[in-house]
């Protein structure tokens, strides 16, 4: 195929049209897309909208020439921080998420932690502490901002899209690659940042745009992305076909070879941590991995939070300023990612999952977790009990059913010689690196002669091991705290007619405890979504009260009951509840936490 080509960066970013008296072709591969984009070839025009210091940091509001798009220039603002003084320093570009800004927090931390930190503000949002006049990221003639939705999965052309054709020069990340990526010739230029020493990270879409400059960039020396970058988003699970998969506006297979996470991994050179959460809705777990497999030319490692959706506990945030410390600074050593193994031909019959961590650091702690729900959202990830025999631990992972796949991964957790911290996390003096995930389909489980040795438990949890099986919101606060398992979507744990849920508690005061159920819970494929509430009275004095309730005492905001145990996926102990103007509980817990003892199914025996 014959590719069009320009030579110099402003003929690169108008339209074809203008350019050729042939007919232009939309470029077909990264390398293609990219190959007439010199980011330091036109000047940055770089303004300092103001400055300021405190404690030895400077700060600057800045912004900077991105490019020229149709005629019109485009210009990005952001804020960029450093300790005073400093010279020879790593340097940092923070890209955030989708709905937010730049952030000071952002560049607040990393200055501190001796990096000079710059957070680019591409969605165009209002910057902090912006005064009357202030200017702001301004893309001219195009729009790959949140105000324009649709461009994300967009190959046509348009008004406020580059090329008269269907072309992936047409598509938001496309234009926000070039904007990050001039953030890195602003990094680069600055007296105080040493160039060979560039790091990329962000989180959600930032986690995405990431992945494209890291892909993009071989001035990118370490890459930091989280819930975001996972590939193949246009191909069906194969073991969820029902799910439906986002379908880009223009053709499929230029959309993958030139938009899709996929066509980057390969180019990634530099050492990339992924931080991810193991239900996470944007940056799916199964398909980072397969992703992640495509990176071979540089170190990669896996960090990813159980049972959480979109956010992580802090001995898995910590992990992003530990790699870049690694990376840029050399002041600190990661363990190699541990050696794992599913093994289903067992003389038991009962898979296992083998896990051997790297021999240089001493572990403090190994966890595995398996599931046998294939859909990377929604499932349940139980809790293992591993045994160690010399330099391996092993977990038997006993399954209900012969006919389902079976997922499985570690979690090792490590010490850390003083507590560490990250700009959205409560300090930690500890840090995690996940496995592997290992993937077994029903064929192979029984090709290799596993047996169905499982049992349902009607017992869902005594709280023993606190709060393993839950994940935490607000878990802190005296009156917001909100528990929450996908325990009971486990055939295992699973509610059956004619049973009650039964919970054993007990409280200081008296009080309301909202327990919410949530049906279908990312499963549109099987039906609405809705959450369904019950009110408990707590009778306080801590002693143990016990609660007993049917489908039917579970109400959605317009009074509908539920119908079943069925097809819940969630289970959340809150505080309070509002939805559609309507407050469930309080927003002002009186005493302290509840203690809960015992959560379990009663009534008819399975």
């Amino acid at each position: 195929m014959k590719c069009f080509r320009v030579a110099s960066l402003f003929a690169a970013l108008v339209p074809f049209a203008a350019l050729a008296a042939d007919a232009p072709v939309a470029p077909a591969t990264v390398k293609e897309l990219f190959a007439d984009f010199d980011p330091g070839k036109d000047p940055l025009d770089a303004k300092v909208v103001r400055e300021w210091e405190k404690d030895g940091i400077v700060y600057r509001s800045v912004t900077f020439h991105i490019a020229t798009f149709k005629g019109k220039p485009a210009r990005m603002a952001a804020f960029y921080a450093f300790s005073k003084g400093a010279k020879e320093l790593p340097g940092l570009l923070h890209l955030h998420g989708g709905g937010q800004r730049a952030f000071l927090a952002e560049v607040d931390f990393y200055a501190r932690r001796g990096y000079a930190c710059l957070s680019i503000n591409w969605g165009g949002r209002e910057m902090e502490n912006a005064k009357d006049g202030d200017p702001n990221t301004d893309w001219g003639a195009v729009d790959p901002t949140q105000k324009n939705v649709p461009g994300y999965f967009n190959l046509m052309p348009g008004d406020k899209y580059l090329d008269p054709i269907e072309s992936p020069r047409n598509n938001n990340w496309y234009l926000l690659t070039l904007g990050a990526r001039r953030g890195l010739t602003f990094l680069e230029q600055q007296p105080e940042v040493d160039a060979g020493r560039l790091g990329v990270y962000g989180h959600s879409m930032g986690g995405s745009l990431t992945v494209y400059v890291a892909g993009t960039d071989d001035r990118v020396k370490a890459a930091a992305p989280s819930v975001g970058g996972s590939g193949f988003r246009t191909e069906s699970w194969p073991l969820l076909p029902q799910v439906k998969m986002e379908t880009p506006k223009g053709d499929v297979k230029l959309f993958n070879a030139t938009m899709g996470f996929e066509s980057y991994a390969s180019n990634i050179k530099a050492p990339l941590l992924w931080l991810g959460a193991t239900n996470d809705f944007h940056g799916i777990m199964d398909d980072t991995y397969r992703t992640g497999e495509l990176i071979s030319r540089c170190s990669i490692r896996y960090s990813f939070t159980p049972h959480m959706n979109h956010r992580f506990t802090p001995e898995f945030a910590v992990t992003r300023p530990l790699w870049f410390d690694q990376c840029l600074k050399t002041s600190f050593t990661f363990p190699k990612t541990p050696d794992s193994k599913l093994v289903l031909a067992t003389d038991d019959h009962i898979p296992e999952l083998q896990v051997t961590p790297d021999p240089s650091q001493a572990v403090a702690e190994v966890h595995i977790y398996y599931s046998i729900d294939p859909d990377p959202r929604a499932r349940f990830w139980r809790s293992a009990a591993p045994k160690r025999d010399g330099e391996t631990w092993t977990a038997k992972l006993p399954i209900m059913s012969v006919d389902q796949p079976l997922f499985a991964f570690a979690n090792l957790t490590y010490p850390l010689k003083k507590s560490e911290s990250e700009p959205n996390a409560r300090p930690t003096e500890r840090f995690v690196i996940s496995s592997l995930l290992h993937t077994a389909v029903a064929k192979d489980i029984q090709h290799n002669g596993v047996q169905a040795t499982d049992m349902p438990d009607s017992l869902i949890d005594d709280f023993s091991n606190g709060w393993q099986d839950w994940y935490l919101l607000e878990a802190g606060n005296p009156h917001h705290w909100e528990f929450s398992t996908r325990k009971i979507a486990d055939p295992k744990w699973q509610g059956q007619p004619g049973q009650r849920l039964t919970l054993n508690m007990d409280a200081e005061k008296p009080n309301e405890l909202v327990i919410v159920l949530t049906e279908n819970f990312f499963r549109s494929y099987r039906g609405k979504t809705q959450e369904f509430a019950a009110v408990v009275k707590v009778n306080g004095g801590r002693e143990t009260q016990a609660i007993s309730l049917e489908p039917r005492d579970f109400k959605t905001s317009d009074g509908e009951a539920l119908a079943s145990w069925k097809n819940v996926d969630v289970l959340s102990l809150r505080a309070y509840y509002e939805k559609d103007g309507k407050l469930l509980g309080s927003k002002s817990w009186v005493g302290g936490q509840p203690q809960f003892r015992k959560l379990l199914w009663q009534g008819d025996d399975r």
